[in-house]
């Protein structure tokens, strides 16, 4: 449990990843970070040192040399954590930075737990909840959406629009509760129709909110996409096409993949996470049926279907039935029309349906590479070409999405209060519940608890 004694303590961990390395960094925070570097480091004396500044010495226990290092100084409030932070950076023997760890705690630090440096930064006003939520989604950033998503939050583009429709949410609640200061007056300081008005807008912007949370956790995590259809309609094929390497086996006989096969691949910076999945078909044995009990499940999980079927021995009729039995509510879809060089005639027209239309079908020829690219391009289509894109506000975080489902929850209950006529005070209660739903994502509202489960996943040293 973080508490706010933890403050006066100067805290200090390895802050580059475990393993050997050209350089290694030892960060230190507190109020006795400078006057513990200054025990350890020869070289300039850091205490009268300005800030932003660094500094080339040795670290010595006692008239031994433990490293040569350079020294980073950043002095409260201009630094990361808005304490004092002292960084070494060292030569990145993992003994060397344990060893610097060490003679840090042995001259008053202590060993910082998990996110404490971010923690820091959050209790000391450097940053908000939402933007310090963000700084481990930047680490973990793999791919080049994932990043920008988490620098945009990270830089407080969320904060500040959760920021605006709080503040109007309070000025309204304040009108009203005022009003009730002067109830035997019956005077009305909130205007009605514009709180009604103001309602419906906001809900418009939480909801728009909400729906955004499905790509920016997909983009976040990776897009889960599973290639289905019948045995042998080429989905290994496939999958070896787009990451341009001999991923999965590849055969004739139909009912050769009978597990998943997974594989992350990048298209235009949004990482897709590909699951190869085994033939639909009546199973004939217990493993194949088992496999295609996991490739159900793969479908019911995911974001993207990519049905793959053989143009070349398939009907339209049977295309439609294969449709209707694999596509479900919220799941995007796009049809490969594969094996397009033994049928060149057949166009996706042949095969369109009102559950699949035109557009929806990728002509490709997964053995001869042909259609590959025009694929990649649907599928980053998909997921980021209709009603929600990138340069929008895009919530990422699960958390997040909880507070403004309870906030879309307790501005519906002013609005219906607003329309039934019930009294002032309990509207004023609803409109301040939603508040404090918004001021949950950015750190206003917070409690012990939550500071802790956010920021135990964290790692050492950030």
């Amino acid at each position: 449990m973080y508490t706010r004694h933890d403050l006066q303590d100067t805290i200090v961990a390895v802050a580059t990843p475990p393993g050997e390395g050209a350089i290694g960094v030892v960060r230190l925070s507190g109020p006795k970070a400078v006057p513990i570097a200054d025990a350890l480091f020869r070289g300039k004396r850091l205490a009268d040192q300005p800030s932003h500044t660094l500094h080339y010495g040795t670290l010595r226990e006692g008239d031994r040399i433990v490293d040569e290092v350079v020294v980073s100084l950043f002095r409260a409030p201009r630094s990361y954590t808005g304490e004092d932070v002292v960084e070494f950076s060292c030569h990145g023997s993992p003994w060397i930075l344990q060893r610097v760890v060490e003679l840090c705690v042995a001259r008053g630090a202590r060993l910082a737990r998990p996110g404490e440096f971010t923690l820091r930064a959050f209790l000391n006003g450097r940053m908000d909840l939402s933007q310090a939520e963000a700084v481990a989604d930047l680490i973990a950033a793999r791919s080049e959406q994932a990043h920008e998503l988490a620098i945009k939050q990270m830089r407080g583009g969320f904060s500040k629009e959760i920021r605006a429709l709080r503040e109007e949410l309070i000025h309204f609640a304040s009108l009203i509760e005022l009003e009730l200061d002067f109830g035997e007056e019956d005077v009305e300081f909130a205007d009605r129709q514009k709180l009604q008005e103001l309602v419906g807008r906001i809900r418009r912007l939480v909801q728009r909110l909400m729906d955004s949370f499905r790509l920016g956790n997909a983009i976040r995590r990776g897009v889960p996409t599973v290639l289905a259809g019948r045995p042998n309609a080429g989905k290994s094929t496939l999958l070896n096409a787009l990451l341009r390497d001999e991923r999965a086996i590849v055969s004739d006989i139909a009912g050769t993949t009978r597990d998943t096969i997974e594989e992350v691949h990048n298209i235009r910076g949004i990482a897709f996470r590909l699951i190869d999945t085994a033939g639909i078909r009546e199973a004939r044995d217990q493993i194949e049926a088992i496999g295609v009990q996991k490739t159900l499940e793969k479908i019911r999980q995911s974001n993207v279907l990519v049905y793959v079927f053989d143009a070349s021995s398939l009907s339209a009729k049977e295309v439609a039935a294969d449709i209707e039995r694999l596509r479900t509510d919220g799941l995007e879809l796009v049809a490969v029309m594969n094996k397009t060089d033994l049928v060149p005639e057949r166009t996706p027209e042949d095969y369109a349906t009102p559950l699949l239309p035109p557009d929806c079908i990728v002509p490709v020829s997964a053995k001869a590479g042909a259609g590959i690219d025009q694929l990649e391009a649907k599928l980053f289509e998909l997921v980021t070409g209709g009603r929600l894109r990138l340069e929008d506000t895009v919530v990422t975080n699960a958390r997040h999405y909880e507070a403004l489902r309870r906030t879309d929850e307790a501005l519906a209950a002013v609005a219906r209060g607003m329309a039934e006529g019930i009294p002032s005070d309990l509207v004023a209660l609803d409109i301040r519940q939603a508040v404090m739903h918004l001021g949950e994502i950015t750190g206003e509202v917070t409690v012990d608890d939550l500071l802790d489960n956010i920021f135990s996943n964290f790692c050492i040293g950030k």
